[in-house]
């Protein structure tokens, strides 16, 4: 086996955001050698990576160069150049997840048709090149109002989605691919982490709820464990794992659903790297998502993935109105509570609902912690200097 630990060993992360520093301290924990590569010289990353590299991760040269360099390389944002990485690959260079399975991710047009393709259950859809595809699909009656509209390309926290209901939604939406999905009525959004290592371990950490905030489309709360019955559990985890197995992906992989009024479960979308419905698990489990991509992807034994106790997760966004230097306010008052963590991510700049940080609550009784989870939301407040 590869020596790891204290060694010459190099891994190489692709996005140097908030994910890439929680990997990194579980780096730091077993002493791993780490390379970044990212676009802001001033990313999260930067303090905690024993290399930063400022570079593009969408062009080809600087992922092909950075990823020469590095003995296994893995990602934190699904925006990097698919071709450098599978020209790596090619050469004999180890990068998890593969770039197949992130060829049928990164784009939401084509990982809705792997979803069919493979029998996955999902929301109906129809792909459009453009505006005016979508325009005459409307016009066609090929799709109804109201439906789900979602950027194939470059969507993250909420957007790049957008609920149409008149012709006056339609004519703000930018002119790019995209989707229109049937609007599911469903009872519940609910997420699986899914884990998996090259010698096809594979791990599934319990199904969590998820409460959305009403305009800006972004998780809220996460809850876990969800407040959902055994048998909607079992059938979530079953259908995440025939995820992962379609997308023979290494690593984490967060794969969102619904559950209808029905209690069918339906596959929305997948992220092939630790996930915001997965930060709980720092606080709430025996191994978090972090640690775990990092054993999956140097193919080490899995962790335990069950919970030692009820955790929440609650978003730290950019309150509005507020654009500039950040500050926390009120975060000594957040921290007098029982089992409550923040997690500050390290952007210096704050605007509306930016993801500035996240906080963990964790207490034996979910509905206690979901208490102080409403708690901690009306108290802290991420605004910017006067």
């Amino acid at each position: 086996m590869t020596n790891f630990f204290s060694s010459k060993f190099k891994l190489g992360i692709l996005g140097g955001g908030q994910l890439g520093k929680m990997m990194l301290y579980e780096t730091r924990k077993y002493d791993i050698q780490t390379h970044v590569l990212d676009p802001n010289p001033d990313a999260p990353c930067k303090i905690a990576c024993d290399y930063f590299q400022q570079g593009n991760l969408m062009d080809y040269d600087t992922v092909y160069n950075f990823g020469k360099k590095v003995d296994v390389l893995t990602f934190e944002i699904e925006t990097i150049n698919i071709a450098a990485i599978a020209k790596l690959e090619q050469e004999g260079k180890k990068v998890f997840p593969s770039s197949k399975t992130l060829k049928n991710i990164q784009n939401k047009g084509q990982q809705k048709l792997f979803y069919q393709e493979h029998k996955i259950p999902t929301a109906v859809f129809l792909r459009f090149s453009n505006k005016a595809h979508l325009t005459e699909g409307i016009t066609s009656n090929k799709i109804k109002l109201p439906f789900v509209w979602k950027s194939t390309q470059g969507g993250y926290d909420g957007k790049g989605v957008s609920v149409v209901k008149t012709g006056a939604d339609v004519a703000k939406l930018p002119d790019v691919e995209c989707i229109a999905e049937e609007m599911i009525n469903f009872k519940n959004e609910l997420a699986v982490i899914v884990v998996r290592n090259p010698s096809g371990e594979i791990k599934t950490y319990p199904v969590v709820e998820m409460e959305f905030h009403p305009e800006a489309n972004q998780v809220e709360y996460v809850i876990c464990p969800a407040r959902i019955d055994n048998k909607i559990a079992q059938k979530a985890i079953n259908v995440a794992e025939k995820v992962s197995e379609a997308f023979e992906h290494v690593g984490v992989l967060a794969v969102e659903m619904f559950q209808t009024q029905n209690d069918q479960i339906l596959v929305n979308e997948v992220a092939p790297r630790p996930h915001n419905s997965g930060h709980y698990s720092i606080e709430a489990s025996y191994t978090n998502q972090f640690e775990q991509h990092i054993r999956a992807i140097l193919d080490l034994p899995l962790g335990e993935t069950t919970s030692i106790v009820a955790g929440i997760m609650v978003n730290l966004v950019g309150a509005e109105g507020h654009t500039g230097d950040v500050v926390y306010k009120n975060i000594d008052e957040i921290m007098k509570m029982r089992g409550v963590t923040p997690h500050i991510y390290g952007k210096k700049q704050t605007r509306p609902f930016r993801k500035m940080g996240h906080v963990t609550i964790i207490n034996e009784d979910i509905d206690e912690a979901r208490k102080i989870a409403e708690k901690v939301k009306n108290t802290i407040k991420v605004i910017s200097k006067d």
